[in-house]
Parts: structure tokens; C-alpha cells; sequence
């Protein structure tokens, strides 16, 4: 196993429709608006742009990210990633049965090797820390995107 390979997998549940959800999440410029770990963020025209995040642990990462597949009707938005990761990230957004009524699942899937050469130097002594960095980075974002939504109704 390379010890630079990370695959990370989130689930979020969520009360909105799936089209409220993925109209947020098609708008990556706007993240740091309601993600606390999203630093920065800029979109160009070509639906390639800049990100900058940083959870709990003393580093940034920055990004390229090359929007790769943009599908509504499939609640897909998939992106390549470059920089101090390589690799793509996706969302795919589908709509929840439940007692409640409805909502949202949007599944956050990504595979990425890290580039950045302090990271890569720690890699295998800071696996576990990485790993619940982004558990903590996920968890905000989760939370940030229940309150974005809920602004919205």
C-alpha cells in the first residue's frame, strides 16, 4: 500500500431536498461561506479554480481543482484535483426515504495520493492524525451545510 494513497468516503444526511442540496454543493466559490475548514475558494469562468483548506492540524493544503463531471439529473459534481493532492473528488446527491418524509443523502467520495513534501515526509507516523483531520473536516462541513440549508427555507 503506498502511504501517500488516501481514500476517504462521508455520508451526510440531510433534511432538504436533493435539488437544494446540490445547487449549494454546485457552487464550490461559496464554501467558505458555510465551511469553516474551506479557506479560501475561487471559481473561473471554465469551471476550473483554487482551493484552500485547513482543519485542525498547523498546515493548508491548496488545490487545482478541473471540474470534471457536472450532472444534475444524477446528482453528480466530480472534480480533478491537483497540487498538493492529486486525484479527483466527488459528490453524488440522491433523495432519502424516510418516516420524516424526505431529505437528502450526499455522498462525498474521494481519492487522492498527497504531494506536498512535509505531509509525504510524515506519512506514515501522521497516517492516523491525517485520517482524523479530515473526520473533523468533514464533521464542520456537515454541520455548515445543514445550517446553509436551513438559511434557505
Amino acid at each position: 500500500m503506498d502511504p501517500h494513497h488516501y481514500r476517504f468516503r462521508s455520508l451526510w444526511t440531510l433534511d432538504a431536498p436533493p435539488g437544494a442540496v446540490y445547487a449549494v454543493l454546485e457552487r464550490p466559490e461559496e464554501y467558505p461561506l458555510w465551511w469553516p475548514h474551506v479557506r479560501e475558494a475561487e471559481r473561473t469562468p471554465t469551471g476550473a479554480g483554487r482551493a484552500r483548506f485547513r482543519s485542525v492540524l498547523p498546515y493548508d493544503l491548496v488545490v487545482t481543482a478541473r471540474e470534471s463531471r457536472r450532472d444534475p439529473v444524477a446528482g453528480v459534481l466530480e472534480t480533478a484535483l491537483s497540487g498538493d493532492l492529486e486525484g479527483w473528488a466527488r459528490w453524488t446527491v440522491t433523495a432519502r426515504r424516510s418516516d420524516r418524509g424526505g431529505g437528502s443523502h450526499a455522498l462525498f467520495e474521494q481519492e487522492v495520493t498527497v504531494r506536498r513534501r512535509l505531509l509525504r515526509a510524515l506519512a506514515v507516523p501522521g497516517r492516523p492524525l491525517f485520517r482524523a483531520n479530515h473526520r473533523l473536516m468533514m464533521r464542520g462541513g456537515q454541520r455548515g451545510l445543514r445550517a446553509r440549508l436551513a438559511e434557505a427555507v
